[in-house]
């Protein structure tokens, strides 16, 4: 046994993989298309392709001030 487990213990708490297991067995099932499950996945994907898109014509923009293009 490891200290983690007498720990838990001590504080008569469930271990970590029971309770998260109990939260998502009292969620409701999401709806197909209409839920993105990671919401942070979601920000960083979005942000992401904005960043390139603005860096895109930002650059774009100064070669074509500098002649370059």
């Amino acid at each position: 046994m490891t200290g983690w487990d007498e720990e838990e213990r001590v504080f008569h708490r469930k271990p970590l993989e029971e309770r998260i297991a109990e939260r998502q067995a009292q969620m409701k099932p999401l709806r197909e298309g209409k839920h993105f499950e990671h919401g942070p996945a979601r920000f960083l994907f979005i942000f992401i392709i904005v960043g390139v898109v603005v860096l895109h014509l930002g650059g774009l923009l100064i070669l074509m001030a500098l002649d370059l293009h």
